[in-house]
């Protein structure tokens, strides 16, 4: 279990640090990098929290008067909920429900209200948005005006390529210089990278960074002897030695990228707003090349606004956080959960309409799965503190939600087990028209075929209304910007788009479903590098990685087929999926071809930021400098061909 940190509100009390705090440099035994990669330490207390004591919260603090939007979207999901319950009862029940119908109708219902809600969330969004109003929980300041307060950049690292890093840092250093506020931010890159070897060239390259941007800005490094609590544990370290001399820190992943007007507007709007504790950008997906990440990138920065939005709306300033691409006040330091940031009273923020904060994505299915069990681990292991006395509601929310993301991948599943026996007790079993009380006149079944129609149009509705609405929102952005082909391109992405996200689908429930299983039942899903470009696999192997999911859907087919043709073809997507597994996780992850990715592009493809344009030139520049560095430093090879050996003197 990650640990969770206390929040002290009262510790940068008197103010930002107008200078360095003198401190001696850190210990040699605690970093396995050289110390004067290092500034000295300005220590920063970060006790326990004990979550069985409640804390008591300021007056006027997060939360007020949000009521409103988050009954609306509640009663309106249960509304929903409840019609599709009634109908699917209906459905079921010919003359009385069985044991198994009334197992398959909660599970069912459970599914079909999970996505009620967030479809119906993403509508509380999509109004503001296609009305031209902004949806951000507080006023985002301007970039330019004066800055006082000191901003950290953090860039945990896992065996991470540190060309690419280091071109985003200069990137983003080169645009905090122009904007005249490089001087109020420091660079820190911390690493976990394990092996001597990785890690005293990743700290080679860091070094010539730090050099080479000296007299501009601060690049800092540390590489972790332990890298005990993983990313969190990284975190927290930076924050007991370092956190002093800051007001606030931004976190950013490795593939993560933001603009300087970004970052300091960010750092302005956090000065300004003293009971904000945390303001959390949403970042979009950015440098796609494969199918894969193509679809990804499409469906997150097309549907996504929506889905951010009414977030928003409702979660007020008791919003949630993603961990990373968020500014975090120093005073309030959590980096776990934002519920913990609720607990004292600090308000948490987004601020979806922030331009310039991007990240990157999975390239493959195999990197998209593994990334997908260590967020569910994460997820999940905070179902034994929602019962725990001192959080708040929406706190509770927040790790309810998140856990539930991955439960429901698992009640999917069953429900569609439940759904086959049914089908398969229908062939198997007699049906009796008479009940057990005397009587001399059968009671025959009655299928309501209106009902059943009724069902699966409101489904297909409700679980298709995001994409709807984000269709909505590309095509008005697609006509305000003069586009030529605006609507039919962006008609054939979302079609494009959802057949693949539909055969996708049921390969993620198996997947997320094992995942719990094995997260329930205590197994340890490591810590594995992530690929960040390349994600091709060989066909062979990809059939061998889904050898269960195909033959978990030749199963079904065959289950199918033998109830009834018309059961086989309701199945399909289903079945689909599963089957097709091994070759779509091959193909999706082959380089998406001039005409898909014309057709899934979106305006930041069509439209290039200046800051991704300049990072990824950088980041090449800094791939050759390393290389070349690296040849030099690489030892001579003796006669024979061979590595030579220096001897011991």
């Amino acid at each position: 279990m990650t640990e969770l940190r206390q929040m002290d509100d009262g510790l940068l009390a008197a103010g930002p640090f107008a200078g360095p705090v003198a401190m001696p440099l850190a210990p040699a035994h605690k970093d396995a990098s050289d110390p004067a990669l290092l500034p000295s330490e300005a220590p920063l207390a970060m006790p326990s929290q004990d979550l069985s004591v409640r804390v008591p919260r300021p007056a006027g603090s997060a939360g007020a008067r949000a009521w409103i939007p988050r009954a609306a979207v509640v009663v309106g999901a249960l509304s929903l909920t409840a019609a599709f319950a009634y109908e699917l009862y209906g459905v079921l029940s010919f003359v009385a429900m069985t044991p198994i119908q009334f197992v398959f109708l909660v599970l069912s219902t459970v599914t079909f209200g999970w996505i009620a809600f967030g479809s119906l969330s993403a509508a509380k969004g999509f109004l503001p948005l296609f009305a031209g109003d902004k949806v951000d929980t507080l006023t985002i300041a301007p970039a330019d005006g004066p800055l006082d307060a000191r901003t950290a950049l953090l860039f945990p690292v896992y065996h991470e390529e540190p060309h690419r890093i280091a071109g985003t840092i200069a990137a983003m250093a080169e645009e905090l210089l122009h904007l005249g506020k490089a001087q109020k931010f420091d660079v820190f890159v911390l690493s976990d990278t394990r092996g001597a070897n990785e890690g005293d060239a990743e700290e080679a390259c860091y070094r010539e960074l730090a050099g080479r941007l000296g007299g501009l800005i601060n690049v800092f490094y540390r590489r972790r002897i332990e890298n005990t609590a993983r990313k969190a544990g990284n975190i927290e370290d930076w924050i007991e030695r370092f956190g002093g001399r800051y007001d606030h820190f931004i976190i950013l992943d490795a593939d993560s990228v933001m603009s300087g007007q970004s970052v300091v507007r960010l750092a302005r709007t956090m000065e300004r707003a003293p009971r904000a504790g945390l303001i959390q950008s949403i970042p979009r997906l950015t440098g796609a090349t494969t199918l894969l990440q193509r679809l990804q990138q499409f469906a997150s920065n097309v549907y996504g606004p929506a889905v951010a939005g009414g977030l928003a709306s409702w979660h007020r300033d008791q919003g949630n956080y993603w961990g990373h691409n968020a500014i975090i006040r120093t005073a309030a330091h959590d980096f776990v959960e934002a519920a913990l940031l609720q607990r004292a009273g600090w308000g948490v923020h987004m601020v979806p309409s922030l331009q310039g904060s991007y990240e990157g994505m999975p390239p493959g299915l195999v990197d998209l799965i593994i990334r997908d069990r260590r967020w569910a681990q994460g997820n999940l292991q905070h179902l034994a503190l929602i019962s725990r006395r001192g959080l708040t509601a929406m706190g509770r929310v927040h790790l309810s939600m998140g856990a539930f993301s991955y439960l429901v991948s698992a009640i999917w599943a069953l429900s569609l087990m439940t759904g086959i026996v049914l089908a398969l007790q229908s062939q198997q079993l007699i049906p009796s028209y008479f009940q057990d009380s005397k009587t001399l006149f059968p009671i025959w079944p009655v299928i309501d075929p209106g009902a059943a129609m009724r069902l699966f149009l409101g489904t297909m509705a409700v679980v298709l209304l995001p994409k709807a609405l984000g269709l909505a929102l590309e095509v008005k952005r697609a006509a305000e910007a003069g586009e030529l082909f605006g609507l039919p391109r962006a008609l054939a992405a979302v079609t494009i788009e959802t057949f693949f996200s539909m055969l996708l689908a049921p390969i993620l429930m198996l997947t997320q479903t094992s995942a719990v299983v094995q997260i329930l039942s205590g197994i340890d899903g490591g810590w594995k590098a992530q690929r960040r470009d390349d994600g091709t696999v060989p066909f062979q192997f990809a059939m061998r990685f889904h050898a269960w999911h195909m033959a978990a859907g030749a199963a079904i087919a065959f289950i199918c087929w033998l109830v009834s043709p018309g059961l086989l073809l309701w199945m399909m997507p289903v079945i689909a999926g599963l089957v097709l597994a091994g070759p779509l996780n091959w193909l999706t992850a082959q380089p998406a071809g001039p005409a898909m990715s014309a057709v899934l592009s979106t305006w930041d493809d069509r439209d290039v930021p200046p800051i991704l344009v300049r990072a990824r030139e950088l980041s090449g520049e800094w791939q050759t400098r390393f290389a070349t560095s690296a040849a030099a430093r690489r030892p001579p090879a003796n006669d024979t061909g061979d590595v030579a050996v220096p001897q011991a003197a």
